[in-house]
This record gives structure tokens, C-alpha cells and sequence, in this order.
């Protein structure tokens, strides 16, 4: 069996920087909670959690006082810091740069629209720790949508501002975009081009994975994605993969690989979401390669 690692696969740079933020912190011996899992992989939590990483949900957060809490790369709502501030809890700040730029770009047009009747508009995944992070810069005024069912939540008649979730998949924005020029049509809508404001803030480190994964997947007899199962990028790109090549396989460990998928087959290629850790990756490169 002939197996190749997709090279731009693992970590993005939001979730790396994190990663390092809090090994680098461990292994000096502090005593840190993790707001969240850090990231969207039961193996790389269990790895750090060994290392002394205590992870915690935002009850748990409330009580605490004295003490060193990491925020994940996903980001958070401002109500975490002013609770920080008032518990006396050190924030080591992991929020991804791209993350924390386009929550202050919610803020700011958010306080702009509220003075024209407004709506701001999120295309995300309903629970995301990013989306939390990003409608609280609107006090949860923010109007959040996840695909074209969701249309019905936006008053047309108003200016729109839409903002996209980092790690949402570029074609069903795209998509998303079209449906409300349609009803901004439908409804003659003057001036549709300053009544709705499109911010396109999907990550390129995710969006350009798109592309480059399909013509991975497209190279190989057998393909198999690896990713925590929580992770909302690894759905999204498994499914990329999918669509492309029908013999692709969803493991979020090596103990899930199954030796049947690869009989007949000449090359397999191994992939993973931008929270899938590059040695896990690897693990599952070696058990394959020796087939």
C-alpha cells in the first residue's frame, strides 16, 4: 500500500499558536484550566491533559478565583473577561488573530447599524464556541443563521450586515448570499448594494483547504480523514472529500481503521481537519503504510 500525508493538513495557525501558548506554560510547571476543550480532538486534550491541562466548562469558570484560565483559539464573549477581572483570574489570551479581528468588526458595526435599524447577521454552526464568542459582541442582538431555512429570521426590509463563522465552508455562504439577493429582489429592495453589506470573513487558511483537498482526494484509491468528532472543520472537509471520492473514512483514531477499506486498492491518502494534530495524522500514516 502506497500512503501520502496531505502536507496542508493539521493544525491551522489559530489552534498551533494555542497549542504552544499552553505546552509552553505546563511545562514551566503552572497549574492552567482550559475554558473549553482547546480543541475539537479527544486526542490531542487527553495528550495535554496529561501534561497537566485542566479543562473546564463555564459553571465551573464562574467559581473560580486566583487562578490562570486559557482562552481557546475559538474566542469568547465579553462577559468571560469582565468575569476574569472580577474573580481575579490571569486570561492567557489564545484567541486566533483572525478570530479576535472580526469580533471587533462585529462590535464596531454593530454599534454603527443600531442607529439605521440594522440587523447583523451570522452564518455559523448554532453552539460553536466561535459563534458564542461572536454574538456576544452584539449582546446577543445578532441573528444567527445556518443555511437557507433560516431565511425567515431576517427582516428583508432592513440594512443587513453579514459576518460568516471562520471555519464555514465558502460554497454554502456563497449560496446563502444568493438566497438573500433573491429575496432582496422578490421584495424590491432599492439600492440593494449598500442595504446588504457582505464581510467575507472565512478563514483563507480553511477556505483554500477546499480546493487543495479535492484534488487530494481525487489522486487516491482510498482516502481516510482523520478528526475529533465535535469539530465543525472536520465535518465540513470530510464531506469535501466525500462528494470527490466515495471511498473516504471518517477516523478520529487509529483503532478506527478498518484493514477491508484498503483490499484491492493501490494508494490511500491521509487527511485531517485544522484541529486534527499532525502526529496523530502520522499514527494513522504508519498503520497504513504497512498494509
Amino acid at each position: 500500500m502506497v500512503a501520502e500525508i496531505d502536507k496542508k493538513s493539521g493544525f491551522c495557525f489559530g489552534v498551533q499558536n494555542a497549542v504552544e501558548v499552553v505546552e509552553k506554560a505546563l511545562l514551566k510547571g503552572e497549574k492552567v484550566f482550559s475554558l473549553g476543550s482547546i480543541v475539537h480532538n479527544d486526542k490531542e486534550v487527553e495528550r495535554l491533559s496529561a501534561l497537566g491541562l485542566v479543562t473546564i466548562d463555564h459553571e465551573q469558570f464562574n467559581k473560580l478565583k486566583n487562578c490562570k484560565v486559557l482562552i481557546r483559539a475559538h474566542g469568547e464573549p465579553p462577559e468571560t473577561y469582565q468575569t476574569a477581572e472580577r474573580n481575579n483570574i490571569t486570561i492567557i489570551e489564545a484567541t486566533c488573530p483572525i478570530v479576535k479581528k472580526l469580533q471587533s468588526r462585529i462590535k464596531d458595526t454593530w454599534l454603527k447599524t443600531r442607529e439605521n435599524n440594522g440587523q447583523i447577521i451570522i452564518f455559523g454552526k448554532p453552539g460553536h464556541a466561535e459563534v458564542v464568542g461572536l454574538l456576544g459582541q452584539t449582546k446577543n442582538e445578532g441573528i444567527l443563521v445556518s443555511g437557507p431555512d433560516d431565511i425567515s429570521k431576517i427582516d428583508i426590509t432592513k440594512p443587513i450586515s453579514l459576518f460568516a463563522q471562520t471555519t464555514m465552508s465558502v460554497s454554502d455562504y456563497r449560496n446563502f448570499v444568493g438566497l438573500l439577493r433573491s429575496e432582496m429582489k422578490r421584495k424590491e429592495i432599492s439600492d440593494p448594494e449598500n442595504h446588504l453589506n457582505v464581510n467575507n470573513t472565512i478563514c483563507g487558511q480553511v477556505s483554500n483547504r477546499e480546493p487543495h483537498l479535492k484534488s487530494f482526494a481525487r489522486k487516491h484509491d482510498v482516502v481516510v480523514f482523520v478528526s475529533g468528532k465535535e469539530s465543525s472543520n472536520g465535518k465540513m472537509l470530510y464531506s469535501v472529500c466525500k462528494r470527490v471520492n466515495p471511498d473516504t473514512h471518517f477516523v478520529s483514531s487509529p483503532d478506527e481503521i478498518d484493514r477491508s477499506w484498503f483490499a484491492g486498492k493501490k494508494s490511500a491518502g491521509i487527511c485531517g481537519a485544522t484541529s486534527t494534530p499532525k502526529w496523530l495524522i502520522e499514527k494513522v500514516y504508519d498503520i497504513i503504510s504497512e498494509i
